[in-house]
């Protein structure tokens, strides 16, 4: 008799990933690093635990409420006098990859080239709701510049980014692409106070779920002045007109005076540099809308949206304040983050099928074989492997058939079958 049996089913929000999804995945992960290598970003790593303190900075927005953190070990575990959950825990799971990577650029700038070309690829946590491709453990790739305060690293980043989704077959995406100083200027043009931007931020990011008219309802109800709020609407009726460049040089000279001098332009440059640049199937769109939820992004905020997913499945930005709390040094740093889980789900979705330089080959052993007879199976499947082949030695199933229509579904195409006999080969 057993004892009691232990849970089979994963952690809620977190998944097992059969053969058929991994092999995707490492599809993925490989043509990631071929391709962010090719426009010379380097790989790194980070642990995946950090201190609390720099999870716990103010800068990670929402995402700050999700830390699954780690409780203090030995007598540092007081619990008799904690007056509040962080003083149980010292460390927690890191919720993204830019807070380590701005720690480790910190600790590590000295031994690194200026501008240095980051890749970074792992798995995150954070306790949030699980929904279809969002799980509580998911992997993300970021790739980021820093120490370059030109907007080149804002333009490598999107070609990067949409040369790898190209790759990957996605046609027809939108870059939507906007600056937290346009942003701002906006809001102040408007009337709003300073202390107030980050509220209507909240509020503005909700425009392509409640509409216009929705944001101007929960700008009202929310107690912001009316004229305030009405002059704030009147600027986005502005850029409706359609103008080729979204309304942005419109924008401009509205903002004038009010704006940081060369935003404007610097967003320009960075859409027509990309547009003349790229030969991938995308548009590059100026959205004034576009808010990206972390408050640690200075500059030039973008997202990506994939019309077969229905949302973002990447973003980033120009976070250059950053650094400068490790280090009380400013250093200018931009970053782009694909949303790994996301387009894997898309691909299973299609049915995508991963492609395979060579064949693979499974050789099949009837059961009971001589030691002598199984070695020289062995022998001949490694001199395959070692002119390049992939071969699976396996036993021979009662069911062969069976056992052959589910290595076909792993992708094997020729199989061989090996007897005790010699003479039934």
């Amino acid at each position: 008799m057993f004892a009691m049996a232990m849970s089979k089913k994963p952690v809620t929000g977190m998944k097992d990933i059969l053969p058929a999804e991994m092999q995707i995945r490492d599809y993925v992960i490989s043509l990631i690093k071929e391709t962010y290598k090719g426009f010379g970003f380097t790989s790194i790593e980070t642990p995946c635990v950090e201190n609390i303190g720099n999870l716990s900075n103010k800068q990670g927005g929402e995402n700050e409420k999700l830390i699954f953190k780690i409780m203090k070990r030995g007598e540092k575990f007081d619990l008799e006098h904690a007056q509040c959950e962080n003083d149980l825990a010292d460390s927690g799971l890191r919720y993204d990859l830019t807070v380590p990577l701005s720690r480790f650029y910190s600790n590590n700038a000295s031994a690194l080239p200026k501008p240095f070309k980051a890749l970074q690829i792992g798995p995150v946590w954070r306790a949030d709701r699980p929904q279809k491709g969002r799980f509580r453990q998911f992997y993300q790739c970021d790739i980021d510049i820093l120490g370059d305060p030109t907007n080149l690293a804002e333009i490598e980043l999107i070609l990067a980014t949409t040369t790898l989704l190209g790759k990957l077959n996605f046609k027809g995406f939108k870059i939507h692409i906007n600056d937290r100083r346009i942003l701002k200027a906006m809001a102040q043009y408007s009337g709003f106070a300073p202390e107030q931007f980050d509220e209507v931020f909240i509020i503005l990011d909700k425009m392509d779920k409640i509409g216009q008219e929705g944001v101007k309802e929960e700008l009202l109800e929310a107690g912001f002045c009316a004229d305030s709020v009405e002059k704030y609407m009147g600027l986005f009726d502005l850029l409706k007109q359609g103008e080729e460049d979204g309304g942005l040089a419109a924008l401009g000279n509205i903002l004038e005076g009010v704006v940081e001098d060369g935003a404007v332009e610097n967003l320009k440059e960075i859409i027509d540099s990309v547009k003349t640049t790229s030969e991938v199937d995308f548009s590059l769109i100026f959205d004034p809308t576009l808010v990206r939820g972390m408050s640690y992004y200075t500059g030039t905020i973008f997202e990506i949206e994939v019309p077969q997913f229905g949302s973002s499945v990447a973003g980033g930005g120009r976070y250059d304040e950053m650094i400068g709390k490790f280090t009380n040094m400013q250093t200018c740093a931009c970053g782009f983050s694909i949303g790994f889980e996301r387009i894997v789900t898309i691909l299973l979705d299609q049915h995508f099928e991963v492609p395979f330089k060579g064949e693979k080959t499974a050789y099949l052993i009837e059961k009971g074989m001589d030691s002598a007879r199984l070695c020289e199976v062995l022998k001949e499947a490694q001199s395959v492997r070692e002119n390049g082949g992939q071969v699976l030695v396996s036993m021979m199933n009662k069911n062969k058939k069976f056992q052959k229509e589910q290595l076909t579904a792993e992708g094997y195409t020729q199989f061989k079958e090996f007897y005790k006999n010699p003479l039934k080969n």
